[in-house]
């Protein structure tokens, strides 16, 4: 059967971090017989080698290929491209890993739309990543239609024939940005690039060492050398004009500006900084007409411009007042509605922990000449956020804590200006309603809730939080949404908003259950529980006594009162025998595990009927032996933490 994926890997001392991209290469969803691992070993000196051809002796998929050390990822890549067999070849790092549905929904989405590039949704582990490319689907994506251009590592899936047509190979040797050559490339000559983005196919990580090759420190003269060869790309096949100065404006952004702002700049040695600002300030004044900056944001105009300039004084300043702006967003209500979570939200910047004020008859005005001093730029910034105050977004992402996934959320939001003291500053605010429905989040575990706020100069994330003082907390009962209980719940001890998917046992809230609010009749029992559900929805129950385990199911409904939900369930078909028996809820007896969980009520069965108890408690031998494993648990934990700390 043809290949239709050869996915090529370069390795060099990857150590243990090959270890979570092995195991996500066979996991994958694609048939084995289609796709094809080639490992490129780039010289390691560690015992990669030698695990990489125990795998390969193993495994008829992974294929290995050893080299002499050839300084950067360029030449395994070339080389691995040269041995591949596959449709498309897709690009994987050593210490990242991929989806387990990657190569079979990038493949499929490449053929069904005859793309010769496709970039899958990418979460980053301790490292950026784009966003705005991936808030939905680009089946025919361009530079022109989609920030493609914010995207340039090589993560992607190319068609094979593509790469050989153009002639398309990666810059080796010592070098950087070999990447972006590439991709810039290859952007500018495919017929068509498409963008998946409702599946998470890329996991870009940083390693806990700090070692990955794109966070060591760079030589700057080497580095913005490397840098010219994609300014040339986009010169070879663009022509001069809004397209060329917008596609400039990605590397005068990222790689120039971004690095000349805030803490970025603050945090490297005086001399490090020096020597970066004079690189960028030659690149700048080389190759970047005027209408390359004027589209930038005011504080990165201001950055470019002083940068040009060649004021480093001046930029260090500016970034000594930029570190104190930071988003800030406050949580409002949090509630169930109509089968979805509805979360309502305030956000604006802060400057040294207060909310920023601005003009409150700001006009728009061109930055035409870099500014006279730091004040004088501050001023123009804030004239010109208030001015673009009606092009202020905010938007809520949900976020996987385990995989760093995320996904926007649909918002409705206004934008306020608040006057503050005699009328002549306002404070400019954004008020949203966001609409969460579980359903459409692809596993369980917590989903932490981030605000992403872009105003004036700045997009910025922050947590939803903190919330109000906890007894005023807006605290929603678990919900059973798309077969699975939801929880929203306030992080401790930062209060910031979060949702627990798959919840199970004591953080379900059952506990709250009033035994006043349990009553049987006949072969059923009824209960109000402090759980939210859409609708009816089924649920099941577990008798269990001394010598017996029961199950029957059961239905969840909306409470008349709109508070919690009533169950009601059938007690086994064949009676409960003489005893006490314990109750236990499951919300998800469609899962492949399904969770119960016990209920703080009993039911005592005597003579035919059947009565609600409480629940017996364990003897006093019992007690006693309980407590002391959790005495036994709790020494051997702080011994382990001793022998620890003292190696």
């Amino acid at each position: 059967m043809p290949v239709k994926v050869s996915v090529i890997v370069p390795v060099y001392n990857p150590g243990i971090y090959i270890e979570d991209c092995i195991a996500s290469l066979q996991r994958q969803s694609l048939p084995p017989e289609e796709y094809e691992v080639i490992f490129v070993d780039d010289g390691s000196t560690d015992e990669t080698p030698a695990r990489l051809d125990a795998l390969a002796a193993e495994d008829p998929r992974m294929k290995v290929i050893h080299q002499e050390n050839s300084g950067w990822s360029g030449k395994p890549r070339n080389v691995g491209i040269e041995a591949s067999r596959g449709e498309f070849v897709m690009f994987v790092d050593n210490d990242d890993y991929l989806g387990d549905e990657a190569l079979e929904r990038m493949y499929d989405y490449g053929v069904a739309n005859g793309a010769d590039v496709v970039v899958g949704k990418m979460a980053g582990k301790g490292r950026g990543v784009p966003v705005e490319l991936f808030r939905r689907n680009h089946p025919r994506a361009t530079v022109e239609n989609a920030p493609l251009i914010d995207s340039l590592t090589p993560h992607k899936m190319f068609r094979r024939a593509f790469l050989d047509r153009i002639g398309l190979r990666f810059p080796e040797g010592r070098r950087r940005l070999e990447d972006h050559v590439f991709i810039a490339e290859a952007y500018l000559r495919a017929e068509n690039v498409s963008v998946l983005s409702d599946y998470v196919c890329y996991y870009h990580l940083r390693r806990e060492d700090g070692s990955n090759a794109g966070f060591e420190r760079f030589d700057p003269v080497g580095y913005f050398k490397n840098l010219r060869e994609a300014l040339d790309v986009v010169e070879r096949y663009t022509e001069p004009g809004p397209v060329r100065d917008n596609l400039f404006r990605r590397w005068l952004r990222v790689e120039m500006v971004e690095r000349l702002r805030a803490r970025r700049l603050l945090k490297l040695p005086d001399d490090y900084r020096r020597e970066l600002f004079a690189e960028i300030h030659e690149v700048v004044v080389e190759r970047f007409g005027p209408g390359v900056a004027a589209g930038l944001q005011p504080t990165q105009q201001v950055v470019a411009a002083l940068t040009a300039a060649d004021r480093y004084d001046d930029v260090v300043a500016f970034a000594q007042w930029e570190a104190g702006v930071a988003p800030k967003a406050a949580p409002g209500h949090v509630e169930w509605r109509d089968g979805s979570l509805s979360v309502g939200f305030t956000a604006e910047y802060t400057s040294g922990g207060e909310p920023m004020t601005f003009p409150a008859d700001a006009e728009a005005t061109p930055l035409d000449d870099a500014p006279k001093d730091v004040s004088e730029a501050v001023e123009w910034v804030a004239a010109q956020t208030a001015a673009r105050f009606g092009q202020a977004t905010a938007d809520l992402l949900l976020r996987e804590r385990s995989s760093a996934a995320q996904y926007f959320q649909p918002v409705r939001f206004t934008r306020e200006t608040v006057p503050v003291g005699d009328g002549e500053e306002v404070r400019l605010v954004l008020r949203a309603t966001a609409t969460v429905d579980p359903a459409d989040l692809p596993k369980d575990g917590v989903w932490d809730a981030l605000v992403r706020v872009k105003l004036g100069g700045w997009t910025k994330e922050c947590r939803l939080g903190p919330a109000a003082p906890r007894e005023s907390r807006p605290t929603p009962d678990v919900g059973v949404v798309g077969g699975r209980p939801v929880l929203p719940y306030w992080t401790h001890p930062h209060g910031n908003l979060s949702l627990d998917l798959g919840v199970r046992g004591k953080r379900l809230g059952l506990g709250r259950v009033q035994q006043s609010g349990v009553t049987v009749s006949g072969d059923r029992v009824r209960a109000l529980l402090p759980v939210y559900v859409p609708g009816e929805t089924d649920v099941r129950l577990r008798f269990v006594s001394a010598q017996q385990i029961s199950e029957a199911p059961g239905t969840l409904s909306p409470a008349a009162d709109g508070t919690g939900a009533v169950l009601v369930a059938s007690l086994p078909s064949e009676s409960l025998p003489r005893g006490v028996w314990r109750v236990a809820l499951c919300l998800a007896p469609d899962a492949a595990r399904p969770p119960y969980t016990g209920l703080p009520f009993a039911l005592r069965s005597a003579g035919g009927r059947v009565q609600v108890a409480p629940v017996p408690q364990p003897g006093l031998a019992l007690r006693v032996a309980r407590r002391a494993r959790r005495v036994v648990g709790t020494v051997r934990r702080k011994v382990s933490r001793i022998r620890i700390g003292g190696q």
